[in-house]
């Protein structure tokens, strides 16, 4: 399929590992255009050797306001076609495990940038009356995951922001989606495990193979797979689709809209 997406500009939130990386690469190889911002700019700067015409990358906190101004400066100069709103998660935590300044950190981390940065973007999407914003998020938005109380307060927190704001801004051209990853090989996943392990007393590898055995199709999901899909959400084809949180966890989910 033609995703319709050659010199399109995206902008990736996250880009130097995990869903970031992998989105960012898929892009790349459709022949898009991306801004990639993180934190460590070795991880960036391996993505633009490898694509130096096609990457733009961007150092910094996506919590720093520095960072989010310096992104609009770029998009307002730009014709920006999409935007992917990722980042790492807060520490997994219990409910009772956590302190009232994790929970002022993790609402900076995971909830207060977003907005902000998806604010600054509409006006220039609605100005060309075209734009794809899509949130990464987590399977945690539909059933909690235990040990990650953070995660799955302010996580839901985004749903109900973007699916807010897709009613708003339906009619200018512009989606609003979340992807809700259930548990793939990226980083992400091993502090989960640690945790779980630390839990239980039960070695990382135990942890492991009880998580991919409970999940229905038996394994983990890949970087890859995930992107095929996240691509396809910021490309043209996906213009009918706007307000949904789409699970991508090998059937895990167990509710009836999973």
């Amino acid at each position: 399929m033609d995703l319709k997406i050659k010199d399109h500009l995206f902008l990736i939130c996250g880009a130097s590992s995990g869903f970031g990386r992998a989105v960012s690469e898929q892009l790349l190889s459709e022949e898009a255009n991306i801004i990639a911002v993180a934190r460590r700019e070795e991880k960036l700067a391996e993505l633009k050797s490898t694509f130096p015409d096609q990457v733009q990358i961007v150092v910094g906190d996506l919590s720093d306001e520095k960072t989010l101004h310096k992104l609009e400066s770029i998009a307002s100069g730009r014709q920006l076609h999409g935007a992917l709103i990722n980042a790492g998660g807060p520490p997994a935590l219990s409910a009772m495990e956590t302190s009232l300044e994790q929970w002022d950190e993790a609402y900076q981390s995971v909830l207060r940038w977003k907005v902000e940065l998806t604010k600054r973007l509409v006006p220039y999407f609605s100005k060309q009356e075209y734009g794809r914003i899509l949130f990464v998020e987590s399977q945690s938005v539909k059933q909690p995951i235990p040990s990650l109380v953070l995660s799955n307060a302010f996580r839901a927190a985004v749903v109900g922001f973007a699916k807010t704001l897709s009613f708003e801004i339906a009619k200018q051209g512009i989606t609003v989606n979340v992807l809700a990853p259930g548990s793939h090989e990226t980083p992400a996943i091993e502090r989960v495990i640690k945790k779980q392990a630390e839990d239980s007393g039960k070695s990382l590898e135990e942890i492991r193979k009880s998580m991919e055995s409970n999940i229905p199709v038996g394994r983990m999901g890949t970087g890859e797979e995930f992107a095929s899909l996240a691509v396809w959400l910021l490309s043209p084809h996906s213009g009918y689709v706007t307000g949904q949180t789409i699970s991508h966890d090998g059937g895990n989910i167990k509710g009836l809209f999973g």
